[in-house]
């Protein structure tokens, strides 16, 4: 099996911030693996370092491997890390070899992953993602309406007052469809439960990463005192993690270019389901899709907009929401998509 992979540094359509980043481009990964005749693709959103990571250690190791064994050749490149550090780069260099593997594997077979998989729903529900804290208010108002979903998420945390302004002046501009907020970790627990009470008279449902993703019991105490759903997992990298945050949230999240793979998302999605918990994927829509469509425990994906503007304009095959819902092509073998010749030099 040939593994190649390349990294492109694409510019945002202006500069981007959150509560505690901020950001002017996105590094798109791209791994393809190759056998019998088939070439299967499989990305992350990543540092060009991860691509470096893939190059160093796992073309060789996946040489001779089968690549209808995706567990075996997983748990192959869990063992070559062990030394490295399994989080942050190395995670999202297994995450986007395992994706490309997949897909290999389903054209193998000529099915589409979600079959593959055993699909329990027709499409996937999605939220509109972004409302950038760089936005000035008109600006935010105008991107959560063109959504045009019947959810939306926009970003908090910079300034605790300007925040109920743009929380307000969003609920206007979205009517009645269901509003999420993101602080991306950037409150204290008090000033947290102090905004998360103000949120709540706006009819916000969803608290993303109201205090760090790593103050478990601060997101467990806003869990028991706030009445939306308090959500975080996003920079999960592996199970252990996972399995240490469900007591503390009413939603994980996961990311399969980050989680180890579609192989770790399908793992986290049976800690899910043994928990009760449900799961929402964190962006990269359409490497979800087919996932999203076959785990019973899956409320929705996150329809990011720095990642949708990538997609649709670099993947072949990319799916836009019909009714609120990504509905997977199922004419389409693996993931659904095949990266596009990009107008960008590799980095």
């Amino acid at each position: 099996m040939k593994i190649d992979v390349a990294a492109y540094r694409i510019p945002t359509a202006s500069p981007e911030s959150d509560g505690t980043f901020e950001w002017d481009s996105t590094t798109l990964v791209a791994v393809h693996a190759s056998a019998g005749g088939k070439r299967g693709f499989g990305y992350s959103y990543a540092d060009v370092a991860t691509a470096s990571f893939i190059q160093a250690h796992f073309v060789e190791l996946m040489a001779e491997r089968d690549p209808m064994a995706i567990e075996s050749c997983w748990a192959a490149m869990i063992r070559a890390v062990r030394n490295l550090g399994r989080r942050g780069v190395a995670a999202m260099a297994i995450s986007a070899v395992d994706a490309a593997l997949w897909d290999l594997k389903c054209k193998l077979l000529g099915l589409p992953l979600v079959t593959l998989l055993g699909q329990v729903r027709d499409g996937a529900p999605v939220y509109g993602s972004g409302g950038f804290t760089s936005y000035t208010i008109d600006e935010l108002q105008q991107h959560l309406a063109a959504w045009q979903l019947p959810r939306v998420k926009m970003k908090v945390g910079r300034d605790a007052r300007a925040d109920r302004d743009r929380v307000r002046a969003a609920r206007e501009s979205v009517g009645d469809a269901e509003l999420f907020v993101d602080a991306n970790g950037a409150y204290t627990r008090k000033l947290a439960l102090s905004q998360g009470e103000f949120f709540a008279t706006q009819n916000v449902t969803w608290f993303e990463e109201p205090v760090s993703s790593d103050d478990l019991d601060g997101l467990r105490f806003l869990r028991d005192a706030l009445p939306m759903d308090i959500a975080a997992g996003e920079y999960g990298y592996e199970l252990l993690y996972f399995e240490q945050m469900l007591p503390s949230v009413d939603v994980l999240q996961a990311d399969a270019t980050r989680c180890l793979g579609i192989t770790g998302f399908i793992k986290t999605s049976a800690l899910c389901e043994a928990r009760g918990t449900p799961l929402s994927a964190h962006c990269a829509p359409s490497l979800h899709a087919h996932a999203a469509c076959a785990l019973l425990p899956l409320r929705h994906i996150e329809y990011f907009f720095d990642h949708v503007r990538i997609e649709s304009r670099y993947f072949d095959g990319f799916v836009a929401p019909v009714d609120g819902a990504i509905h997977p092509d199922l004419a389409r073998p693996g993931i659904g998509v095949e990266l596009k010749a990009i107008d960008l030099n590799p980095l």
